[in-house]
C-alpha cells in the first residue's frame, strides 16, 4: 500500500473516531459555529503547516479565466461569513465558496434548523440565509489583504449571493446588484443563489423569464465595474428541477451571459433516507449528502452535454470516488459540504490524490 494512502487512511479514521465519540455528542449547529472559531483562530505556522503537508495534493486547473490552485472546494453554507476563510487552503481546498450572504443581516430561520442524519449519512438544513451581511463580508476580506485574483489565501475566494427574506421577488435583482457592487473587488467569482429551498419565493427566480433579466443586470454590472476583467458570474441550481426546466435555465444563463453552471443545491425530496432518518420525511428544509448523490452526478451529466459552460459539481460527495465520478460526469471542479463533515480532511485529501491521477478534465472554458 502506498505511503500516502496510509496517511489518508490514519487521517480519516483519526476523524472519524473524534467525530463520532466527540463532535457528534453536540448540536449540529452549535459545534458548526465551534469548529468555525476555532479554525479562524489558527495561528500562522499552523497554517502553514497545513498548506506544506496538504497542499501539495492538489492539481491546478483554469476554469472561466480562473486559475484554481486545486479542484476540490467548500461549498457554500459551510462558512457563510468567512470566518474560517484563512484555514481552508491549509486542509487542502483550492477554493472556498463563502455565503450565502444577503445585502442586510439576516438572523434566518429559527432554531433547531439542522439535523444530522447519521444512518443516511446526510444533513437536514433549513437555515434561512443566516449571514451578517455583504458588507460585512467585504470588511473581512479586506482586513485579510484579499483583493481578487490576487491569491493572498492560497486558494480562490467564490461568494454566493441571495436576496433578503423581507425582499418581495419583484424586487430581488436590486439585492444581488447590491452584493456584487459589495463584493465584486474581493471575489473571484460570484455563485448567483435562486435554488435555495429555504427561502420563501427563491426558487422562482429559477424561471427564465426571472432568471434572464437578472443575469442580464449582473453581467452588465460586473462589465460596468471592471470593463477589462469583469467577475464570473455562476448561476447554483436545483436538483428538482425537471428536463424542461432545466432547459429553461441553462438557455437563460447562456443568454443572461452566465460563465458557469453549479450543480446542484439541496433538495426537496426525501428519496435514500434510511432506518430512523426517515422520521424527519416530513420536515422542512433541504436534504444533502448520500441520499444526493446521484441525483447530482445526472444532472452534472446532462448539464455538461447541453451546454459549453463549464460546471461545478456539488452534492452527495462523499468519498474520493464520488468526486472522481463527478469530474467524469463532466465536472471541472467538485465542492464539498456533507461529505467533510462526514469524513473530515481526508475526504479533501483523498479526493484531491484521486483527481491527480484521473485524466480527464471536465470543461473548463
Amino acid at each position: 500500500m502506498r505511503c500516502d494512502e496510509v496517511g489518508v487512511r490514519a487521517l480519516r479514521d483519526a476523524y472519524r473516531c473524534a467525530a463520532h465519540n466527540v463532535l457528534f455528542r453536540f448540536d449540529p449547529e452549535d459545534i458548526h459555529e465551534r469548529t468555525l472559531r476555532v479554525l479562524g483562530g489558527l495561528p500562522t505556522p499552523a497554517l502553514a503547516l497545513g498548506r506544506a503537508l496538504l497542499g501539495g495534493t492538489r492539481r491546478p486547473v483554469t476554469v472561466a479565466g480562473i486559475d484554481f490552485p486545486g479542484r476540490v472546494g467548500v461549498a457554500a453554507g459551510l462558512d457563510k461569513d468567512g470566518r474560517a476563510v484563512r484555514a481552508w487552503s491549509g486542509l487542502g481546498f483550492g477554493f472556498a465558496e463563502l455565503g450565502t450572504v444577503t445585502p442586510r443581516p439576516q438572523p434566518g430561520n429559527p432554531a433547531p434548523r439542522l439535523c444530522r442524519l447519521r444512518a443516511s449519512h446526510a444533513l437536514l438544513n433549513r437555515m434561512g440565509f443566516n449571514n451578517l451581511g455583504a458588507p460585512a463580508l467585504a470588511t473581512r476580506l479586506a482586513g485579510l489583504g484579499v483583493v481578487r485574483g490576487n491569491g493572498a489565501l492560497d486558494c480562490v475566494i467564490g461568494i454566493s449571493i441571495g436576496k433578503n427574506k423581507t425582499t418581495a421577488p419583484e424586487d430581488a435583482p436590486a439585492d444581488y446588484l447590491a452584493c456584487l457592487e459589495a463584493l465584486a473587488p474581493y471575489a473571484d467569482y460570484l455563485a448567483v443563489n435562486v435554488s435555495s429551498p429555504n427561502t420563501p419565493g427563491l426558487r422562482a427566480l429559477q424561471a427564465g423569464d426571472s432568471l434572464r433579466p437578472l443575469l442580464a443586470a449582473l453581467t452588465a454590472q460586473a462589465r460596468h465595474l471592471d470593463p477589462s476583467n469583469p467577475v464570473p458570474i455562476f448561476v447554483k441550481v436545483a436538483p428538482d428541477l425537471d428536463d424542461a426546466g432545466l432547459d429553461d435555465v441553462l438557455a437563460a444563463c447562456t443568454a443572461g451571459g452566465a460563465a458557469g453552471i453549479i450543480a446542484t443545491n439541496t433538495t426537496l425530496a426525501r428519496d435514500g433516507l434510511l432506518g430512523q432518518d426517515r422520521a424527519v420525511a416530513g420536515q422542512d428544509g433541504g436534504l444533502s449528502g448520500a441520499p444526493l448523490t446521484r441525483r447530482s452526478r445526472e444532472m452534472v451529466r446532462r448539464i455538461a452535454s447541453s451546454t459549453p459552460l463549464p460546471v461545478m459539481g456539488v452534492g452527495g460527495i462523499m468519498t474520493p470516488a464520488d468526486a472522481a465520478a463527478m469530474i467524469d460526469a463532466g465536472a471541472c471542479l467538485v465542492q464539498v459540504f456533507t461529505g467533510f463533515i462526514y469524513a473530515g480532511p481526508a475526504l479533501v485529501v483523498g479526493a484531491n490524490r484521486r483527481l491527480r491521477h484521473t485524466g480527464h478534465q471536465g470543461r473548463t472554458r
